[in-house]
């Protein structure tokens, strides 16, 4: 079978100079935003170049950024989570468009980016004006709403699929989840609808489910249909529910790792329509996990077989979820396993960490290929998975703290838009993009 190679492309430009901890691409434009000091840089995914920056609202270092999914063409808002124990709110209004937003390729909304494409020689301002302009362009985002409550620093922030739910994860061992109760009037108005605080240690990450196609038909409780998976210091993953009272509860608890859990991810594109998505979590024990949610077909299948009776489901089951470790990736790293990421497009998976590596893998289904991996039923893993290729040093002897798949919009692109390219992230301050070539 094919290997790949992972081209090293230029860094975006400028360099941070500090340590980084993430870069999270928007989830139509053609921008990604990255964590650093007290800050964030947007770069443009089309020049590979500085875009616009967010500062002045935090006192510590911004640990994480999460980009609002669903809002109208020309605006942009953007959670910030920061050592500060807080999470920001940042909004930018720019010109509308015509265009609809899967075919919108750019978002002119920079004036540093219009000069740093500005022909050599062209720019004969003076320095007190290129100040000027970039005071300008930092001004065009908007601090709009600080969220309080954490009592320590903020490791993570996602926001569910529709928007509504925002979910903050802390050093304090919580979870909170906030709603989103003023769009309708256009406020920034979010008020705690739950503090989820049954994690025994740091909660690390935090992740929703995304919205795929025929799962909600399939939903197990009469709540809400989003479902939040987080990650923590106590080794664990812990999958959460509405319950059909509105109430936020942990219905099932992934034990497995060795060390802390550095982070999930859902898989963005189920192998069957109305399946529940995967959930792939890494640690510090050096590696990385794929998990399945036994359906209710075998899970009656096994109730009938233990002779349930005429029990209803529902009074056995309650609001527990049952879920197996369907696979390990094929042991790459010798040490934690800072950032995994799973692609949409392609089902492959990416993974770094404080070794430097960076690895690809991808899954080989229905073959004797890669590595044999028995669930904790005793049952032989349906998925099995290959390392497609490595590299090491990815940044030099620093760590590498986040990994993500991007699409490119830059001018090597051969299909802008479609074609992905991997982006890492590190302690070295900068953000380097991966061309992958076929083998």
């Amino acid at each position: 079978m094919s290997q790949i190679a992972l081209h090293p492309l230029p860094p975006f430009k400028p360099p941070l100079h500090t340590r980084a901890w993430s870069s999270t691409p928007h989830p139509t434009l053609p921008l990604l935003a990255t964590a650093h000091d007290k800050q964030v840089t947007v770069y443009s995914l089309s020049t590979l170049t500085k875009h616009s920056s967010l500062t002045g609202g935090h006192t510590r270092s911004v640990r994480c950024a999460a980009w609002k999914p669903g809002l109208p063409s020309g605006k942009l808002c953007l959670v910030t989570g920061s050592f500060d124990a807080t999470a920001g709110l940042w909004r930018w209004d720019g010109p509308q468009s015509s265009q609809p937003d899967g075919d919108e390729l750019e978002l002119d909304v920079s004036a540093a980016t219009q000069k740093q494409n500005r022909p050599p020689g062209s720019d004969d301002r003076s320095e007190k004006e290129e100040e000027e302009e970039e005071e300008e362009e930092e001004e065009d985002w908007e601090f709009t709403l600080v969220l309080e409550g954490h009592e320590n620093e903020i490791k993570s922030a996602s926001f569910s699929p529709s928007g509504q739910f925002l979910a903050t994860s802390s050093r304090d061992k919580t979870v909170w989840i906030w709603e989103d109760v003023g769009s309708a009037e256009g406020d920034d108005e979010w008020e705690t609808v739950a503090v989820l605080s049954d994690h025994d240690g740091d909660v690390k990450a935090v992740a929703w489910a995304p919205d795929t196609p025929g799962r909600n038909k399939r939903g197990r409780y009469g709540g809400g249909a989003d479902v939040l998976a987080t990650a923590s210091y106590d080794d664990t993953v812990r999958v959460w529910r509405e319950d059909g009272e509105g109430e936020w509860v942990c219905v099932a608890v992934l034990e497995g790792h060795g060390g802390t859990v550095w982070g999930v991810q859902w898989e963005g594109r189920p192998r069957r329509e109305g399946d529940m998505p995967r959930l792939m979590s890494w640690s510090a024990d050096g590696t990385v996990r794929v998990w399945r949610l036994v359906e209710e077909e075998e899970e009656e299948e096994r109730e009938e077989g233990w002779g349930g009776g005429g029990i209803p489901n529902t009074m056995r089951r309650g609001l527990r979820e049952e879920w197996v470790c369907e696979a390990v990736l094929p042991r790459v790293h010798g040490r934690d396993v800072y950032s995994a990421t799973w692609s949409a497009q392609s089902g492959r998976v990416a993974s770094t960490g404080s070794d430097g590596v960076v690895a690809v893998y991808e899954e080989v289904e229905g073959t004797g290929d890669g590595d044999a991996v028995i669930t904790g039923e005793g049952k032989e893993a349906e998925g099995r998975w290959r390392v497609l290729g490595t590299v090491a040093n990815a940044h030099g002897p620093y760590e590498v703290n986040h990994v993500t798949w991007c699409k490119r919009f830059d001018a090597g692109a051969d299909r802008k838009g479609v074609e992905e390219m991997l982006v890492t992230t590190g302690d070295d301050g900068t953000v380097r993009p991966w061309q992958i070539i076929e083998g």
